[in-house]
């Protein structure tokens, strides 16, 4: 299960003094936690995946903001971050890979238009899941549907 690697990639890392390393997955711990609180629920791995994906996506965001004001400490201690955690997310799946997965998906559903997006895309993100983020998903069904 996810939760017992991340307690043992936290355990690791603090006899390593990997600070970084430990921080990160502290944080995603915390994530977990504050769900499953906020939820009273016991979070399966699935939506765990789902969490560390936003974790990602946020860190991902604010590489733009870091980049504009010239940060360079603060870019590679993200861009840091941002491969630590993807060591836990599935193999993500390429451009070309997240469109042959949509094509699919609009023939599967008869989609035509624009208009049938919200459809395509909520079966999608199902099949798809964690492997590609939303963005890449929804460029993909717009290219595909106009």
């Amino acid at each position: 299960m996810l939760k017992e690697k991340l307690m043992e990639d936290l355990k690791q890392s603090m006899k390593d003094k990997n600070v970084l390393r430990k921080n990160v997955v502290q944080m995603i711990r915390a994530a977990i936690l504050q769900v499953e609180k906020d939820k009273q629920i016991e979070l399966e791995d699935t939506q765990i995946l789902e969490i560390i994906a936003k974790e990602s996506k946020k860190r991902k965001d604010s590489l733009a903001d870091y980049e504009k004001s010239g940060r360079e400490d603060l870019l590679n201690q993200v861009k840091t971050e941002i491969e630590i955690i993807a060591e836990y997310l599935p193999k993500q799946l390429s451009k070309e890979e997240v469109e042959e997965n949509v094509k699919n998906i609009i023939a599967e559903t008869g989609a035509t238009t624009i208009k049938d997006m919200g459809n395509v895309m909520k079966i999608a993100k199902e099949r798809i899941g964690a492997s590609a983020d939303g963005k890449t998903i929804s460029e993909a069904v717009k290219k595909l549907l106009n």
